[in-house]
């Protein structure tokens, strides 16, 4: 096809398609002659892959180059693939340098890594995003136990193992990791706004008088008995 069907396919202008071959994002096409390329379904999915990245991963261009070096690399894995893209996505928190709050938060993190048994590489962002959290539970006085990590422990296993069962690994490498930044980017969203929706409906189950079927409505009418 020519740039301009590859532009209205995609979505994208030719302007933009243009810069990203310049920027090594995607393939040029086949030459065809001295001023024009043909181009195939192969551009189409990397162009689809970039919209995703930039758009729901709200990637810059320099951080969507090692994910697509990664694609095109056929020695590399598909779990070192996803991790790739994953590294891109963040968050990306930088610790205090001398700080003992957050050197005994990291060695808390690994800790907890460590005990659950996760393969988890040294480098992942997730693991200062967790530290920072723990330093502000216990900047508030909440301390940061094991029993009170469980059930967030124990959802996010599930959630981690049907998130990646439910891949089409038989798909394109490129498709694959499309499915992965949408999971980990809005299905994230998905799951903060279940949580506090869940929170406020145990809220009301538990507290609010007008619901029939609150523990304390029910505890009340009892009482009464």
């Amino acid at each position: 096809m020519k740039i301009s069907e590859l532009s209205d396919r995609s979505g994208l202008t030719v302007q933009t398609i243009k810069f990203y071959i310049r920027e090594g994002l995607m393939p040029r096409g086949a030459s065809i002659a001295a001023t024009k390329a043909d181009y195939d379904d192969r551009h189409l999915e990397r162009l689809r892959l970039i919209r995703a990245l930039r758009g729901v991963g709200d990637l810059p261009v320099s951080a969507i180059k090692p994910i697509v070096a990664a694609l095109d690399d056929d020695t590399v894995g598909l779990h070192d693939l996803l991790g790739t893209a994953r590294h891109a996505l963040g968050p990306h928190v930088e610790a205090p340098a001398d700080d003992p709050d957050w050197r005994a938060a990291q060695q808390d993190v690994d800790a907890l890594v460590t005990e659950l048994g996760w393969r988890i590489t040294p480098a992942a962002p997730a693991r200062n995003l967790l530290a920072q959290t723990f330093v502000a539970l216990r900047g508030l006085g909440i301390p940061v136990v094991l029993t009170e990590l469980r059930p967030y422990i124990e959802a996010a296993t599930r959630l981690g193992d049907h998130e990646l069962g439910a891949l089409d690994t038989g798909a394109p490498r490129g498709r694959v990791v499309q499915g992965t930044v949408v999971m980990t980017v809005l299905y994230e969203q998905v799951l903060i706004a279940l949580h506090r929706l869940a929170q406020e409906d145990a809220s009301a189950r538990r507290f609010d008088p007008r619901h029939s079927d609150s523990p304390d409505s029910v505890a009340g009418q009892r009482l009464k008995c």
